[in-house]
Formats: structure tokens, C-alpha cells, sequence
């Protein structure tokens, strides 16, 4: 199906009526532009939106520019409604984008996301970077879990009653002997670290963590 612009019998409204024809001749083409000012309708995925041609090709390098200078084919229903298979939920911001140059994005990253893709979709580049700055800005930071190191019994004692959590103390003590530096020692005390480390980070809203600071004791016999 091929569309032309033609004027409304009663109102100030354009619409596009299908015609089974050949591509649209360079006149049409120029009627396509030359209606700026004039309404056409559009059916959003459900949504029903009126806007200006001159709207729709503000921006040279959309879709919906495209669309309406005549480049591309659109499909009408039988009331001349033009059908875009979207989501029409954010084509309003959409078309506010086009008429400003700017505009309020939604509150919620999801909402953002949806306008995002929706802005890729019609190729509105300047609303798409938008969308994206203001989901990076919104990205917050993973909590960090820092775990006390105490020095002494009191600072431990301190810590644990002042906390509802249960505690996990983890203490390495090396003693100067045959058993404290083996083939796998070293490797099994970095796997326990390592181990206390995943915990603390899985759990550290429910259990206290805390770590000694290291003690090694030689044994000067």
C-alpha cells in the first residue's frame, strides 16, 4: 500500500489513505511536505496521538521524518488512522522531544529503559543519549562491606556488644613450626581468607564480621 496525503471533508484534519498504486509521484511527495501545519492521526500500538507533519520531520535524520516525507510506506486502517507497531506508552515524550528539542525523562530507570529503546527504534540519536546519560547516573554503587580490624580483646568486645548480629571473628595465628609452613599451607591459609571474604560480602547484613589483626608468634627454642 502506497500513501497520499489528502485534506478531511469537514475539518482542518489530514490523513493518509491507502492506494494500490505505483510509488508516489514527485508531486505528492511535495503535498507530503508542503502540509506542515496540518494534523495527521496516529494509532501507537493502541494509543491515538494527533500531531503536525511539520512535527513528525522536524528532525531530518528520524525514522518518523522519514516516514513522513514521504520515504517510507505506512500502513492506515480504515478510518485513516496511520498504525506504527510500537508500544505508545512514551511516544507522547516522544513527540514533545521532537516539537522542544528537550524534555523531562521518567522518574524510573525501567521507564527510561523503555523510552530508550523506544528513541533507538525511531532513531532520535540526541534523546537516546539522553536516556542513557540518566541511566548511568542512576547506577548506584554496590555496597562495600568493611570489616573491622581489631587490635585488642576490649576493641572486640567493644564491637560485639554493641551489634545485634551475631559475630564471625577470623584468626590467623602462625606459629614458628614444622606444621605452619608446609607445601600447602600458604594456599590453605589464602583459600580460608578468600572464603571469609565471599561470606562477609553474602552476609554482612546479618552477621558481624570482624578480622584480627594478624599475629604471628616465633618460637625463639
Amino acid at each position: 500500500h502506497k500513501v497520499i496525503l489528502a485534506p478531511a471533508e469537514s475539518s482542518h484534519l489530514f490523513v493518509l489513505h491507502a492506494k494500490q498504486s505505483e510509488a508516489m509521484s514527485g508531486d505528492q511527495k511535495v503535498l507530503l511536505k508542503g502540509h506542515s501545519s496540518q494534523y495527521v492521526k496516529l494509532n501507537v500500538g493502541g494509543r491515538l496521538y494527533y500531531t503536525t507533519i511539520g512535527t513528525l520531520t522536524k528532525h531530518n535524520d528520524t525514522m518518523l521524518s522519514a516516514i513522513f516525507s514521504g520515504r517510507m510506506e505506512v500502513l492506515t486502517d480504515s478510518e485513516g488512522w496511520i498504525l506504527i507497531d510500537r508500544c505508545g506508552n512514551h511516544f507522547g515524550i516522544i513527540l514533545n522531544f521532537l516539537r522542544d528539542g528537550s524534555v523531562p525523562l521518567p522518574e524510573t530507570n525501567k521507564e527510561i529503559a523503555e523510552l530508550l529503546a523506544e528513541s533507538k527504534y525511531y532513531c532520535i540519536t540526541e534523546l537516546a543519549l539522553s536516556c542513557e546519560r540518566a541511566l548511568y547516573a542512576h547506577i548506584e554503587p554496590k555496597p562495600i562491606c568493611r570489616i573491622p580490624l581489631i587490635t585488642s580483646q576490649k576493641e572486640q568486645q567493644l564491637l560485639i556488644s554493641a551489634s545485634s548480629k551475631p559475630a564471625v571473628i577470623l584468626v590467623v595465628q602462625r606459629q614458628n613450626n614444622k606444621y605452619s609452613y608446609t607445601s600447602t599451607s600458604d594456599d590453605n591459609l589464602l583459600k580460608n581468607i578468600e572464603l571469609f571474604d565471599k561470606l562477609s560480602l553474602r552476609f554482612n547484613k546479618k552477621i558481624l564480621f570482624l578480622t584480627q589483626k594478624f599475629c604471628y608468634f616465633y618460637n625463639r627454642n
